[in-house]
């Protein structure tokens, strides 16, 4: 369950950066900051939801649905 939350809460957190990452180019004022670094944190916080479900996955906290048929 706490893996369940941990996960919904770190893609909601990527969508944020994303967003902000968004209005940040929108707004292109010089010296505030870059928009590489929120989206530098987007494919961190992706790359770790990946490695977090493939060892839940992998230890058996984590189980995939049967085939369909």
């Amino acid at each position: 369950m706490w893996l369940n939350l941990a996960i919904i809460a770190l893609l909601l957190f990527i969508v944020v950066n994303l967003f902000r990452a968004l209005f940040t180019m929108l707004r292109s004022e010089p010296g505030t900051v870059r928009m590489s670094s929120f989206l530098g944190k987007r494919v961190f916080l992706s790359a770790l939801v990946m490695l977090l479900i493939l060892v839940a996955l992998a230890t058996g906290v984590l189980t995939p649905n049967p085939r369909p048929y």
